[in-house]
């Protein structure tokens, strides 16, 4: 018997207070989680994987220049632009990534196709591009990326502590009843040595094991790299006794003690959901089949039960 399909989402949960947004930046932004959202409800809508549905969402706020992943990804110190991406099915394990790409219109379709295509789970640089041009994918000049919103927050940045910025992803249960997850981000501004945070690496940034559960991670990356947040959140569901909500929250705190701070969305085989956040906000998105689509970015995480 099929069950319902549920996907949650998130962009980011960095310096999300209604002071720095007014009623049309808040609608704009709102608008474009809804259009992910709808992105992925058409895959499950046509019968399509949990997988599938996780990178139509995730593609579309790559797309999105307001957040940071994809068009909208924050600058390196050398005035550069590098992402990372990585997917992950909760039927298998199958999992694959990409690192420090420059030209990859839409990363988050390199890393399934690393998991599609490939032996590997992880690959970086000239040597994933290479790979992704070869399958077809399509890339894009440097100057698609460099908004100039961006730029803007960039030289900013050099001349005093920047910012920092998150990571757009979702976790999705499909029809069949299986998990996928997804992670996708520009990193943080004036990154240097060829940084690379917890999104590309499974079980820090991103899991899912239809055994526990699918997670998507964002804040401060070396913090959940250190605690191995995705695959911790895994851990304490599946062999701990841990509720979803108690597991997310014992991680975040764990993260919170060593000092760093983000949010998380995570999602079970029986539909039961989290999204967590020790930030003031964070923009976040869920749909459920059957269901009107609903985002918010202000104010704690709320009971969307």
């Amino acid at each position: 018997m099929a069950v319902k399909y549920t996907l949650v989402i998130h962009a980011g949960c960095e310096g999300i207070i209604p002071e720095r947004y007014g009623p049309e930046a808040e609608h704009e932004h709102l608008d474009y989680l809804h259009k992910s959202l709808a992105a992925g409800r058409v895959v499950l809508e046509g019968g399509g994987n949990g997988l599938d549905a996780v990178c139509a969402a995730v593609e579309v706020l790559e797309d999105c220049p307001l957040f940071n992943a994809g068009r909208g990804s924050v600058f390196a110190h050398d005035g550069t632009i590098e992402m990372d991406a990585s997917v992950m099915r909760g039927n298998d394990l199958s999992a694959g990534a990409v690192a420090g790409v420059t030209d990859i219109k839409n990363p988050v379709q390199a890393a399934a196709l690393v998991l599609k295509k490939s032996p590997h789970v992880l690959l970086m640089g000239t040597g994933a591009e290479r790979f992704a041009h070869i399958h077809g994918l399509e890339s894009a000049a440097p100057a698609y990326f460099q908004t100039s919103r961006r730029r803007e927050e960039y030289l900013a940045a050099k001349k005093q502590a920047g910012e920092k910025f998150g990571t757009v992803g979702a976790v999705c249960l499909d029809r069949a009843g299986n998990l996928a997850s997804a992670s996708s981000t520009g990193g943080i501004p004036c990154k240097q040595y060829g940084r690379v945070g917890d999104s590309p690496v499974i079980g820090a940034g991103v899991y899912a094991d239809n055994a526990a559960c699918a997670v998507s991670c964002t804040g401060e990356g070396e913090f959940f790299l250190r605690r191995a947040a995705a695959k911790r959140i895994a851990c304490l569901v599946e062999l701990g006794g841990f509720s979803l909500e108690a597991a997310v929250s014992e991680v975040l705190e764990n993260i919170r003690n060593l000092g760093g701070k983000g949010g998380v969305i995570a999602l079970d085989t029986a539909g039961r959901f989290s999204i967590s956040f020790t930030t003031q906000g964070m923009f976040r998105g869920l749909v459920r089949e059957g269901e009107m689509g609903r985002a918010a970015m202000f104010g704690p995480p709320g009971a969307w039960q």
